[in-house]
Protein backbone atom coordinates (compact mmCIF):
# COMPACT_ATOMS: atom_id res chain seq x y z
CA UNK A 1 0.00 0.00 0.00
CA UNK A 2 2.75 2.45 0.95
CA UNK A 3 4.76 1.63 -2.17
CA UNK A 4 1.68 2.18 -4.39
CA UNK A 5 0.98 5.60 -2.92
CA UNK A 6 4.61 6.66 -3.30
CA UNK A 7 4.40 5.51 -6.93
CA UNK A 8 1.23 7.56 -7.39
CA UNK A 9 3.06 10.61 -6.03
CA UNK A 10 5.85 10.05 -8.58
CA UNK A 11 3.31 9.88 -11.42
CA UNK A 12 1.81 13.17 -10.25
CA UNK A 13 5.27 14.74 -10.40
CA UNK A 14 5.79 13.40 -13.92
CA UNK A 15 2.52 15.04 -14.97
CA UNK A 16 3.70 18.38 -13.60
CA UNK A 17 6.96 17.99 -15.54
CA UNK A 18 4.96 17.43 -18.74
CA UNK A 19 3.06 20.64 -18.05
CA UNK A 20 6.34 22.50 -17.62
CA UNK A 21 7.65 21.11 -20.93
CA UNK A 22 4.54 22.35 -22.71
CA UNK A 23 5.12 25.80 -21.20
CA UNK A 24 8.71 25.83 -22.44
CA UNK A 25 7.62 24.90 -25.95
CA UNK A 26 5.60 28.12 -26.11
CA UNK A 27 8.54 30.37 -25.15
CA UNK A 28 10.50 32.38 -27.74
CA UNK A 29 14.13 31.70 -28.74
CA UNK A 30 15.77 34.33 -26.52
CA UNK A 31 13.97 33.14 -23.41
CA UNK A 32 14.90 29.52 -24.13
CA UNK A 33 18.54 30.46 -24.70
CA UNK A 34 18.63 32.25 -21.35
CA UNK A 35 17.19 29.17 -19.62
CA UNK A 36 19.73 26.96 -21.42
CA UNK A 37 22.63 29.18 -20.30
CA UNK A 38 21.49 29.18 -16.68
CA UNK A 39 21.07 25.42 -16.68
CA UNK A 40 24.53 24.90 -18.13
CA UNK A 41 25.98 27.10 -15.40
CA UNK A 42 24.06 25.16 -12.77
CA UNK A 43 25.25 21.84 -14.22
CA UNK A 44 28.88 23.03 -14.17
CA UNK A 45 28.54 24.18 -10.56
CA UNK A 46 26.94 20.87 -9.58
CA UNK A 47 29.72 18.91 -11.31
CA UNK A 48 32.44 20.84 -9.50
CA UNK A 49 30.69 20.38 -6.15
CA UNK A 50 30.31 16.64 -6.75
CA UNK A 51 33.95 16.28 -7.75
CA UNK A 52 35.05 18.03 -4.57
CA UNK A 53 32.71 15.90 -2.47
CA UNK A 54 34.01 12.63 -3.94
CA UNK A 55 37.56 13.68 -3.12
CA UNK A 56 36.48 14.08 0.54
CA UNK A 57 35.02 10.58 0.73
CA UNK A 58 31.46 11.20 -0.37
CA UNK A 59 29.67 8.57 -2.45
CA UNK A 60 30.72 5.66 -0.23
CA UNK A 61 30.29 4.66 3.41
CA UNK A 62 33.37 5.69 5.39
CA UNK A 63 34.37 3.37 8.26
CA UNK A 64 35.45 5.35 11.32
CA UNK A 65 37.88 3.59 13.63
CA UNK A 66 37.28 5.70 16.73
CA UNK A 67 35.91 8.94 18.18
CA UNK A 68 38.88 10.94 16.90
CA UNK A 69 38.12 9.90 13.33
CA UNK A 70 34.50 10.92 13.86
CA UNK A 71 35.39 14.47 14.88
CA UNK A 72 37.98 14.79 12.11
CA UNK A 73 35.51 13.72 9.42
CA UNK A 74 32.84 16.05 10.73
CA UNK A 75 34.97 19.18 10.25
CA UNK A 76 33.84 21.29 7.33
CA UNK A 77 30.89 19.06 6.40
CA UNK A 78 27.46 20.62 5.90
CA UNK A 79 25.58 17.34 6.06
CA UNK A 80 26.61 14.05 7.60
CA UNK A 81 24.94 10.71 8.38
CA UNK A 82 26.61 8.34 10.84
CA UNK A 83 25.42 4.77 11.26
CA UNK A 84 26.10 3.44 14.77
CA UNK A 85 26.19 -0.32 14.43
CA UNK A 86 27.29 -3.55 16.05
CA UNK A 87 29.02 -6.40 14.25
CA UNK A 88 27.06 -9.62 13.77
CA UNK A 89 23.80 -7.72 14.22
CA UNK A 90 21.23 -8.60 11.60
CA UNK A 91 19.23 -5.33 11.94
CA UNK A 92 22.48 -3.38 11.54
CA UNK A 93 23.33 -5.35 8.41
CA UNK A 94 19.92 -4.47 6.97
CA UNK A 95 20.49 -0.78 7.68
CA UNK A 96 24.03 -1.02 6.24
CA UNK A 97 22.62 -2.02 2.86
CA UNK A 98 20.28 0.95 2.72
CA UNK A 99 22.87 3.41 4.03
CA UNK A 100 25.30 2.32 1.30
CA UNK A 101 22.62 2.98 -1.34
CA UNK A 102 21.99 6.43 0.11
CA UNK A 103 25.71 7.21 0.05
CA UNK A 104 25.97 6.30 -3.64
CA UNK A 105 22.95 8.37 -4.62
CA UNK A 106 23.50 11.41 -2.42
CA UNK A 107 27.05 12.62 -2.82
CA UNK A 108 26.06 15.96 -1.29
CA UNK A 109 26.11 14.24 2.13
CA UNK A 110 29.00 12.50 3.87
CA UNK A 111 27.98 9.03 5.05
CA UNK A 112 29.94 7.14 7.71
CA UNK A 113 29.55 4.28 10.12
CA UNK A 114 31.14 3.54 13.47
CA UNK A 115 31.15 0.47 15.71
CA UNK A 116 29.24 1.53 18.82
CA UNK A 117 30.96 -1.05 21.02
CA UNK A 118 34.39 0.34 20.12
CA UNK A 119 33.34 3.95 20.69
CA UNK A 120 31.78 4.01 24.18
CA UNK A 121 32.54 7.69 24.84
CA UNK A 122 30.86 8.89 21.65
CA UNK A 123 27.98 6.46 22.06
CA UNK A 124 27.28 7.75 25.56
CA UNK A 125 27.78 11.40 24.61
CA UNK A 126 25.27 11.15 21.77
CA UNK A 127 22.88 9.06 23.89
CA UNK A 128 22.81 6.14 21.47
CA UNK A 129 20.65 3.51 23.17
CA UNK A 130 19.46 1.26 20.34
CA UNK A 131 21.19 -0.28 17.33
CA UNK A 132 21.03 0.45 14.51
CA UNK A 133 20.86 4.23 14.95
CA UNK A 134 21.55 6.85 12.32
CA UNK A 135 22.90 10.09 13.75
CA UNK A 136 21.98 13.03 11.52
CA UNK A 137 24.32 16.02 11.57
CA UNK A 138 24.20 19.46 9.98
CA UNK A 139 27.03 21.95 10.35
CA UNK A 140 28.65 19.84 13.11
CA UNK A 141 25.44 19.73 15.18
CA UNK A 142 23.25 16.67 15.71
CA UNK A 143 19.78 17.56 14.42
CA UNK A 144 17.99 14.22 14.78
CA UNK A 145 18.23 10.43 14.94
CA UNK A 146 16.69 7.50 13.12
CA UNK A 147 16.43 4.79 15.75
CA UNK A 148 15.79 1.24 14.63
CA UNK A 149 13.21 0.83 11.87
CA UNK A 150 10.23 2.67 13.33
CA UNK A 151 10.78 5.85 11.33
CA UNK A 152 10.87 3.95 8.04
CA UNK A 153 7.68 1.99 8.55
CA UNK A 154 8.45 -0.31 11.49
CA UNK A 155 9.52 -3.26 9.35
CA UNK A 156 12.89 -4.65 8.26
CA UNK A 157 11.89 -5.02 4.60
CA UNK A 158 11.42 -1.31 3.92
CA UNK A 159 12.63 0.05 0.56
CA UNK A 160 15.58 2.44 0.47
CA UNK A 161 13.24 5.08 -0.96
CA UNK A 162 11.47 5.29 2.41
CA UNK A 163 14.75 5.99 4.16
CA UNK A 164 15.57 8.67 1.58
CA UNK A 165 12.25 10.37 2.22
CA UNK A 166 12.81 10.41 5.97
CA UNK A 167 16.36 11.74 5.58
CA UNK A 168 15.11 14.43 3.22
CA UNK A 169 12.41 15.47 5.67
CA UNK A 170 15.12 15.95 8.29
CA UNK A 171 17.25 18.05 5.94
CA UNK A 172 20.35 15.85 5.60
CA UNK A 173 19.95 14.91 1.93
CA UNK A 174 18.54 16.70 -1.11
CA UNK A 175 15.49 14.79 -2.28
CA UNK A 176 15.51 14.54 -6.07
CA UNK A 177 12.57 12.28 -6.66
CA UNK A 178 12.10 8.56 -6.38
CA UNK A 179 13.80 5.67 -8.08
CA UNK A 180 11.52 6.23 -11.09
CA UNK A 181 13.64 9.33 -11.86
CA UNK A 182 10.87 11.85 -11.20
CA UNK A 183 12.10 15.43 -10.88
CA UNK A 184 12.85 17.19 -7.61
CA UNK A 185 9.63 17.90 -5.71
CA UNK A 186 9.74 18.56 -1.94
CA UNK A 187 5.94 18.61 -1.84
CA UNK A 188 5.81 15.06 -3.19
CA UNK A 189 8.36 14.00 -0.59
CA UNK A 190 6.25 15.53 2.18
CA UNK A 191 3.09 13.80 0.98
CA UNK A 192 4.89 10.47 0.74
CA UNK A 193 6.25 11.03 4.26
CA UNK A 194 2.67 11.38 5.52
CA UNK A 195 1.87 8.01 4.01
CA UNK A 196 4.89 6.45 5.73
CA UNK A 197 3.97 8.10 9.04
CA UNK A 198 0.49 6.58 8.93
CA UNK A 199 1.89 3.13 8.22
CA UNK A 200 4.43 3.57 11.02
CA UNK A 201 1.75 4.54 13.54
CA UNK A 202 -0.34 1.51 12.61
CA UNK A 203 2.63 -0.82 13.10
CA UNK A 204 3.57 0.85 16.39
CA UNK A 205 0.04 0.33 17.68
CA UNK A 206 0.11 -3.31 16.66
CA UNK A 207 3.51 -3.80 18.32
CA UNK A 208 2.27 -2.28 21.57
CA UNK A 209 -0.84 -4.47 21.50
CA UNK A 210 1.27 -7.59 21.07
CA UNK A 211 3.84 -6.36 23.61
CA UNK A 212 6.63 -7.49 21.35
CA UNK A 213 10.04 -6.06 20.51
CA UNK A 214 12.18 -7.59 17.76
CA UNK A 215 15.02 -5.03 17.56
CA UNK A 216 18.30 -4.60 19.41
CA UNK A 217 17.89 -2.29 22.38
CA UNK A 218 21.30 -2.40 24.03
CA UNK A 219 24.98 -2.96 23.30
CA UNK A 220 25.48 -6.15 25.30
Amino acid sequence: MVEQKVYDMARAVEDSVDDELHRLEKMDGDALEDIRRKRLEAMKSTHEARKSALERGHGVVNDLDDEKAFFEKMKGEDKMIVHFYRTSSWPCEVMDKHVAAVARKHTETLVCRINAEKSPFLTEKLKIWMLPTLCLIRNTKVVDYIVGFDDVGGTDDFPTEHLRLVLASKGVINYEGGDNDCDANPRAAKKAMNVIDKATNIRRGAKMALNSDDEDSDFD
